[in-house]
Parts: structure tokens; C-alpha cells; sequence
């Protein structure tokens, strides 16, 4: 079964080929980026399954625009996976924002997009672009399936008494104001592939998983499902990020608001867009160039590595807390995935529950799925790479093999 993932950001669009055979029986055939939608200087960058990166120029008025050009890129007779369109079984979608109309994958009908179009309060920037890309298939190709996969439907198992924040109960009736969580299929990916990798019971397991990168979460996978998380009402919640700063006292919120005679929208957009490393260290968003700069003595660079660890530290400890004990600590994402100076520290700080990391094999490890500890150790340390892709493939293959 051929299926096309995408996942469309406000001016970005994502993509991967993949022949699913099973859910671990895949081939991956293509990917690529379709850069700066509606802007005179788009980009495409497509690369088909063991060819070099092939690189274009051109002016993507939209997404429908960027979709046709992916399309023919995947039935070029030099660039292409395909021989037809034809080829294509199903389409499958990103979605950012479920609220609770969606706890699961589903196939998109327009009931369906009516509803996700009533979640785009809840996120202005992103459930808008992903429809975008529904709409773009549906005019290219209107008799294949699609499918959309939320990034919240894995949250949705939380139940009412880590959900709900302790404000009048009224602004839940009325406005359903209560943590959502995100990166909900990295999570479910990561979860369950640990399982795979060291025997655990996935209906008998505690888990935290750590998807930390520009934007990061943390989540605690009990017996297989999300029970908490860190991210919240909106994806600003929780551990300090590349630009967002995370959990902070609302009342320094106003306070700042008040000081400096700013509007809300303004105030938002220093908290989501000149917060975090960025903020913090004067130097840059990006964890790399932290650790450059902390490497050459700069004190708030290496002060706000120190803040990540410390947060991910109290995160895990907490989660073990409500989940009565810890099993596995999963890394996965662009910082977890290569950050090896981070998950020593972190999984050393964990000492104390049993945690026995094994340097050698932590050591300048990046991006593969690896075990981090000894076998002796109680609770077990991992890198998973990430695949959310794959999350989204799997989903629309089961949901529309039959159709």
C-alpha cells in the first residue's frame, strides 16, 4: 500500500512516500520540503530513495501550488518513486489540534473538517495550514482516502484531575480551557518502540518519554497510555524551549504587561518567540550553539543548558511519582536524539532510583536506537529516533485498507 504522509505548516509542506506492507514491513521512498509557500523565493528539495538531494526554485503561490509540484516530482521520470498518481492509495495528514472532538486517527469526511476547523481557535497558526493540505489533495486528487492524525489524540487519556487547571470551572464548560499536550505520535512512537527494544510490557510499563528539540514535551506512558504531560493548553507549557519559555508564574505574565504597557498578542509573542535558549542565553534558539558558547566560557549559555537538564531532571522525577516507580526514560527528538552531554547528566541525576548509565555506549552516540544503561540497571535509559511519519502511515494504512 503506497501512501503519502504530509504535513503542512503555515508556508511549509512536509512530505514522505512510503510502501506499507505491514506496520514493520515498509520502504521509504521518497521525502522532501517545500519551503517559503507564497513567497517569491520558494524551494523545493526533494530526494528519492537513494539518489542525492534534488533542489529547485520556483514561486509557490500556495499549497495547492506546493502540493501539485510534489506530485509531479514523484512521477518524474529522473525524480520520481512513481510511474502514476494512480499508484498513491491514501493520503495521510498531520493535525496539530483535536481538542476533545478527536482522541484517535480518522478518516476525513466533511463532518470531520468541519470539526477541525472549530479546533483552529485552539491553534490559529497550524490546524488552518494542515487543512490546506486536505483541501490541495482533494482538488488534485479527489478519489483517494484521507486520513488525519492529531498530535493531542494520544493526550486524550489524561484523565479530568491532570487536565484541568485550578481556575474556575466555568471557563472549562464554557471554553474547554485544559491541557491538551502535543507531539502526542512522537510520543506514541517512542513509547512503544522502547518496548520492542528492551521486552517490556506496553500494558505493564512506566514510561517517560523525552521529546526534546525546538519544541519540547515530556510524558508519562503508563501501561501504555499518556497519563500526564507537559505541554498544556497550548505548546508553551512546560520545559524551557529554542524561543518559548516554558512554564512560568502567571502573575509575572501581567506584572511585565503592566510594567511595560503591552498588549496580550504582545506579550504572547515574547513568551513564544524571544523566551527560551534564546532569551535566557542572549546567544541563540539553537542547542548547538550553546554548547559552543558554554564550551568558550559563556556563563548564561552554559547556565541555560543547566536550567534544561535540571527542568528534564524534576519532570522524570515527578512522573515516576505519579506512576508509582519508573521502567524506562526515553530521548528521542532533534536535542534528545544528539545532545549526548544531556542525557549524561540527566540520566545521572537519576542515580538515586537505580539508574545505571554505561558512558561508553552514551558517549558521542547520536541519532539510533540504542540502550543507554547497563543490564543491571533499574530503571532503563534510551535513545529512540523519532518517527512520526511513520505514526501517520501506519494510521492511514489501517484505516483505509479496506476502502
Amino acid at each position: 500500500m503506497i501512501i503519502l504522509v504530509l504535513n503542512c505548516g503555515s508556508s511549509s509542506l512536509k512530505y514522505q512516500l512510503l510502501d506499507m506492507q505491514d506496520d514493520n514491513n515498509y520502504r521509504l521512498l521518497a521525502k522532501g520540503l517545500v519551503e517559503r509557500i507564497g513567497m517569491p523565493d520558494s524551494v523545493v528539495k526533494h530526494t528519492l530513495a537513494g539518489k542525492e538531494k534534488y533542489t529547485e526554485e520556483s514561486d509557490f503561490k500556495d499549497h495547492t501550488a506546493a502540493v501539485q509540484k510534489v506530485l509531479e516530482l514523484l512521477k518524474d521520470p529522473a525524480q520520481g518513486a512513481l510511474k502514476s498518481l494512480n499508484e498513491i492509495d491514501a493520503v495521510g495528514h498531520r493535525m496539530v489540534h483535536g481538542a476533545e472532538a478527536f482522541s484517535n486517527s480518522v478518516v476525513i469526511t466533511p463532518e470531520v473538517v468541519d470539526k477541525v476547523k472549530e479546533c483552529s481557535e485552539f491553534a490559529p497558526l497550524h490546524n488552518p495550514a494542515n487543512l490546506l493540505g486536505v483541501a490541495a489533495v482533494s482538488k488534485l486528487m479527489p478519489k483517494v482516502p484521507q486520513v488525519a492524525v492529531f498530535d493531542t489524540a494520544f493526550h486524550q487519556t489524561l484523565p479530568p484531575y491532570a487536565f484541568l487547571y485550578g481556575l474556575p470551572y466555568r471557563y472549562y464548560e464554557d471554553y474547554r480551557i485544559r491541557k491538551y499536550g502535543f507531539h502526542g505520535s512522537s510520543h506514541r512512537f517512542v513509547s512503544r518502540r522502547a518496548c520492542e527494544m528492551t521486552g517490556l510490557d506496553p500494558k505493564n510499563s512506566r514510561i517517560v518519554t523525552c521529546h526534546l528539540g525546538n519544541g519540547s514535551s515530556i510524558t508519562a506512558v503508563k501501561n501504555g497510555k499518556s497519563i500526564d504531560t507537559s505541554m498544556g493548553f497550548t505548546p508553551l507549557d512546560g520545559l524551557i524551549m529554542g524561543t518559548r519559555c516554558g512554564s512560568v508564574d502567571a502573575g509575572v505574565v501581567t506584572y511585565i504587561e503592566n510594567k511595560e504597557k503591552l498588549t496580550p498578542d504582545q506579550m504572547n509573542s515574547i513568551m513564544n518567540k524571544e523566551s527560551g535558549f534564546l532569551g535566557v542565553s542572549g546567544v541563540s534558539s539553537d542547542s548547538r550553539d550553546l554548547e559552543d558558547a558554554a564550551s568558550k566560557g559563556d556563563k548564561r549559555a552554559a547556565m541555560t543548558q543547566k536550567m534544561l537538564v535540571y527542568q528534564v531532571t524534576k519532570y522524570i522525577g515527578a512522573y515516576a511519582a505519579v506512576m508509582g516507580g519508573l521502567d524506562a526514560v526515553v530521548f528521542t527528538g532533534g536535542i534528545g536524539e544528539n545532545n549526548f552531554a544531556l542525557r549524561h547528566d540527566v540520566l545521572n541525576n537519576l542515580k538515586y532510583l537505580g539508574c545505571e548509565l554505561n558512558d561508553e555506549v552514551n558517549d558521542g552516540l547520536r541519532g539510533k536506537d540504542t540502550v543507554l544503561t547497563y543490564p543491571s540497571s533499574k530503571v532503563i535509559g534510551l535513545l529512540v529516533c523519532t518517527n512520526e511519519e511513520l505514526v501517520i502511515a501506519r494510521d492511514t494504512m489501517h484505516l483505509t485498507e479496506n476502502e
